[in-house]
């Protein structure tokens, strides 16, 4: 059984659905903190069952049977919590319940030197996973598109894109990611630790994706730079925590940590990957 963590959430949701179309249903399980919320998934004839990271105790029931899981990494320390504490929770589970793979949904950027925090998470857990024992395999994900977009929101009104300096970062769709996953998984192991970079084909800034929602819009849209020391401020007196969090991003694409594209994804998935300028029209068209 392929048991897939975070089922709810935007990824997880894509990959259940794309591997219930590979595999038989019912070699399907879902860990969800909340299983009323997974009733679509229910339908598909997977296995539904609650499991929370914060709750240890939960895990081990939601994975019975699982010889592969599919670790969804942890967004707790965007609310203060540990997210290290919570995977390795899933790795010591799913290493009771007898899995002998964790396939963990990782970073293009995951490295203990990285700018930017959840990379340097992304390769703490890269290293419990390779001292777990168990055969392993990290998804080094591009940088998610829908997160442009959500930083981009108040642009495609003001017609204003205000931040601090930034780089090229090559915005991977959350459909493509979910798709390659579901190919690895059902694959049983066709990588042994890091893939390569999943990314879509095309390295863009703030600047470039200015000039594509003024083509999406057909009005004008301009990046403006402030310096690092504003962004509390110019984002509506952000706390200094979250500040520092979010301006490791920029610093970090300042570096070209999320630059490198790959033709892996493209390989894997038999087709181009959605492009930026898709996602921003179909994001843009609702």
């Amino acid at each position: 059984m392929i048991v897939v963590t975070g089922a709810t959430g935007e990824l997880g949701q894509i990959i259940v659905k794309q591997l219930a179309s590979r595999v038989a249903p019912e070699q399907i399980g879902v860990s969800v903190r909340d299983p009323a919320k997974a009733d679509d998934l229910a339908a598909l004839g997977v296995r539904v069952r609650r499991g929370d990271f914060s709750d240890a105790a939960s895990l081990p029931h939601a994975f019975e049977g699982a010889t592969q899981v599919l670790l969804v990494s942890s967004n707790a320390a965007a609310h203060g919590g540990d997210p290290l504490a919570q995977h390795a929770a899933a790795i010591d589970a799913a290493r009771a319940v007898g899995a002998t793979r964790i396939v963990y949904t990782s970073q293009i950027a995951a490295s203990p030197d990285s700018a930017f925090a959840p990379a340097r998470d992304h390769a703490a857990t890269e290293k419990m996973l390779a001292d777990s024992g168990l055969a392993w395999t990290a998804l080094r994900n591009g940088f998610y598109a829908s997160s442009a977009l959500g930083m981009m929101s108040r642009a495609f009104e003001s017609g204003v894109m205000a931040t601090p300096q930034d780089g090229k970062i090559v915005w991977t769709s959350h459909d493509d990611l979910g798709e390659a996953a579901a190919i690895i998984l059902a694959g049983g192991g066709q990588y042994d630790g890091p893939t390569p970079a999943l990314t879509g084909s095309q390295a863009l800034d703030f600047s470039d994706l200015a000039a594509l929602a003024s083509e999406v819009l057909g009005r004008p849209v301009r990046h403006e730079t402030y310096p690092d020391d504003q962004l509390a401020a110019n984002m509506g007196g952000l706390p200094a925590g979250a500040a520092k969090f979010l301006l490791g991003m920029y610093v970090a694409s300042r570096a070209g940590e999320f630059a490198p594209a790959d033709p892996t994804l493209e390989q894997l998935l038999g087709r181009p990957p959605i492009t930026m300028r898709e996602v921003m029209a179909r994001k843009l068209a609702v």
